[in-house]
């Protein structure tokens, strides 16, 4: 009778450990499992709708660096008798006890007689233009302080590597979309860019400049190249069109622009070195053959001196008519365009040493550039 009683125990036992077991077990299943949920919002479509939605957390914002800039950015519109011809985008970089000064491009304001910047507010300010240098296509403008609303932070592009993350704020196409900003990486450095600058057949100068992948459209010119920081790295100047071609925008390294920035706040005209000669490509067949000049047919690149002015360091050297220019202080040069990228590296008094052929010989000179009478 007592392993009767025993054995009954042992049989309650055991069911009441199972039933405690398997309430544990599925309690566990409808807490971590969708199950319960799947049941509860089932209709009759048999569409299963979780009431768990995932956060996103937008981690590679530039919202942050955008504010940074985002209020120093002004558009311009530039007027000539009561029309405005032009629109661009400049911004604030520095300020004194009077003025907040713009960066901007020559080509946006070259030929204005009036200027307005309208701010991020959607405030309308006339600005004074004080200096701009066509080959530089830097342009200085000033406006009261009291209107400043932001002052731009510039960095270096020199510290900045192919891939790092830049984006620009601009006013592509007018008022309507200013305070645009676009986004991309640094596709290139140290590029150099043919422009022409005296509306002439051929380039006049090469601009070494950063390329970027970035939408640069007309009315960005002059606006800021920042890095991920918000920080002013270049300053946009051109946009290669071609219609084969998309996604190349360029802009002016802002060590350049800030090297030049002392005079054109004084109003200063920067003084380039003048070579003293008249030149054409050797490319250029129609030049050639008008001033009656004939060149070696193996020769396909360099400048060809057509006529040298009087009183200058030209005039002093060896140069004659016909001699084809190759290299200037070592470096080669393609055309005219290169020579003066690589002449204006120099200032007024510096002495160069130019490389030429002249009947089917390399020859060296040197010559004392002069500047601008």
């Amino acid at each position: 009778m007592k392993q009767k009683n025993n054995d009954q125990s042992k049989l309650v036992f055991i069911i009441i450990f199972s039933f405690v077991v398997g309430g544990l077990v599925t309690i566990s299943l409808l807490k971590w499992t969708p199950i319960l949920s799947n049941l509860t919002t089932s209709n009759s479509t048999s569409t299963i709708v979780s009431s768990k939605q995932p956060k996103v957390y937008e981690k590679s914002s530039l919202a942050t660096s955008i504010a940074k800039i985002y209020d120093a950015v002004v558009m311009i519109e530039s007027y000539k008798n009561g029309e405005e011809f032009s629109t661009g985008t400049g911004f604030v970089y520095k300020t004194d006890e009077k003025y907040g000064y713009i960066m901007t491009n020559q080509h946006v304001i070259s030929n204005a007689d009036k200027v307005i910047l309208v701010l991020s507010n959607d405030e309308q300010v006339e600005a004074k233009v004080i200096s701009g240098d066509e080959y530089l296509d830097i342009a200085v403008l000033t406006m009261d302080k009291n209107k400043v609303l932001q002052t731009a932070a510039i960095a270096s592009s020199e510290n900045a590597q192919i891939g790092d993350t830049i984006f620009t704020v601009g006013s592509p196409m007018g008022y309507e979309y200013r305070g645009t900003v676009t986004s991309g990486i640094l596709s290139g450095k140290d590029r150099m860019v043919s422009v022409n600058v005296s509306n002439s057949a051929s380039s006049d100068w090469v601009m070494k400049v950063l390329q970027i992948d970035a939408a640069i459209n007309p009315g960005n010119s002059g606006g800021p190249l920042l890095n991920v920081n918000g920080e002013v790295i270049g300053v946009n100047s051109m946009k290669l069109v071609q219609d084969e071609i998309e996604g190349m925008g360029f802009a002016i390294p802002i060590e350049i622009a800030m090297a030049h920035v002392d005079d054109l706040e004084k109003n200063k005209t920067i003084e380039w070195p003048i070579l003293g000669i008249s030149m054409a490509n050797v490319t250029d067949a129609t030049s050639l053959y008008r001033n009656n000049i004939k060149i070696d047919s193996n020769i396909k690149e360099g400048v060809v001196v057509v006529e040298i002015t009087e009183n200058t360091g030209a005039a002093k050297s060896d140069l004659k008519s016909g001699d084809v220019i190759t290299k200037l202080n070592g470096i080669e040069v393609k055309d005219s365009a290169y020579l003066r990228y690589e002449l204006y590296k120099n200032k007024p008094g510096d002495t160069i040493e130019i490389t030429y052929i002249r009947n089917g010989k390399e020859r060296t000179t040197k010559v004392t550039l002069t500047k601008k009478s």
